[in-house]
């Protein structure tokens, strides 16, 4: 009898793992403070003035470096001071691959840089200026 009731148990574990596993929600992942409100579902940021991404799931950047998207916890050099809370995110609602830089032409064309649409409000309160992280741990790390 205890080891049905163990079969039974460990068959259970496996089946919820493997179930959340299979969920793509991510819900353990919170959207950066200069994020806009409202995009609850949205995994990628297109950032036209600095033209990179940034991957709210593995909290880095996509950027364009010497012709390769290479993912960085911080925006390169020449952009390390971009403020991203003042900066305008496109949000990439529908897509849900690993390379949002497949369309990087046509969103180069479609949001030049000095892009602005309709006004955004950041999830949270811009702290100060600059190149602002997720949280102010990652301040130390972004300047």
């Amino acid at each position: 009898m205890k080891a049905i009731k163990l079969i039974f148990t460990c068959m259970a574990i496996l089946i919820a793992s493997v179930l959340l596993a299979q969920d793509k929600n991510f819900d353990l992942v919170s959207p950066p403070s200069w994020g806009p409100v409202g995009y609850p579902d949205a995994r990628y940021y297109y950032l036209p003035d600095v033209e990179s991404y940034y991957d709210i799931y593995a909290e880095q950047f996509i950027c364009n470096i010497d012709g390769g998207w290479l993912h960085r916890t911080r925006l390169p050099s020449p952009n390390r001071n971009y403020d991203l809370y003042d900066g305008y995110k496109i949000v990439m609602e529908d897509y849900k691959g690993s390379a949002p830089y497949k369309f990087f032409q046509d969103q180069k064309i479609k949001y030049p840089k000095g892009y602005r649409g309709p006004a955004q409000k950041t999830i949270g309160e811009k702290p100060g200026n600059g190149n602002s992280g997720k949280n102010n741990k990652d301040k130390d790390d972004l300047h």
